[in-house]
């Protein structure tokens, strides 16, 4: 089933130059990009973002540090979009992620690990509506859909 996903280039892939090797592991894989932006966060966004760690001690230091940059926001869709993302970028702590994954490869970390990317189908789509606008997610048809699924995929 096709599927949209959020992800977040954090500010430690954007100062360490690794926007193009992130985007284009994606890319790759086949996942389609429907939105991609560069911006900065708020604190509004990002208490809701992270609600669930809102009231931990750690939470102003994660929030400093995403508003240290800008951040790179990006909307991917594919068949089953949500779990091929979560392997490509692999488990949260870096240093315990295989090699092969965004966090395993570039990463050493459980804040400074690259990306943030959206755990459930639930949560990518409450995610996607807050970091992007109906009019920043584009609709297109790509030449290579036949090249990366089978027609099997493609119709369920």
């Amino acid at each position: 089933m096709m599927e949209r996903t959020l992800i977040l280039i954090k500010p430690d892939a954007v100062q360490r130059s690794l926007l193009g090797e992130i985007v284009g592991r994606f890319e790759r894989k086949g996942l389609k990009i429907i939105g991609l932006k560069m911006m900065e966060l708020q604190d509004a966004v990002l208490e809701e973002h992270y609600s669930h760690l809102v009231s931990k001690p750690f939470f102003g230091t994660i929030k400093d540090f995403m508003k240290s940059t800008p951040i790179v926001a990006m909307v991917l869709e594919g068949v089953d979009a949500v779990d091929a993302v979560r392997i490509i970028v692999g488990p949260t702590k870096g240093r315990a992620a295989d090699a092969g994954s965004i966090r395993g490869d570039l990463s050493m970390s459980i804040q400074t690990n690259c990306v943030h990317a959206s755990d459930s189908i639930e949560n990518a789509k409450a995610e996607v509506a807050r970091f992007f606008k109906d009019d920043e997610i584009f609709s297109y048809q790509k030449v290579d859909l036949a090249f990366v699924y089978s027609d099997d995929e493609l119709s369920q």
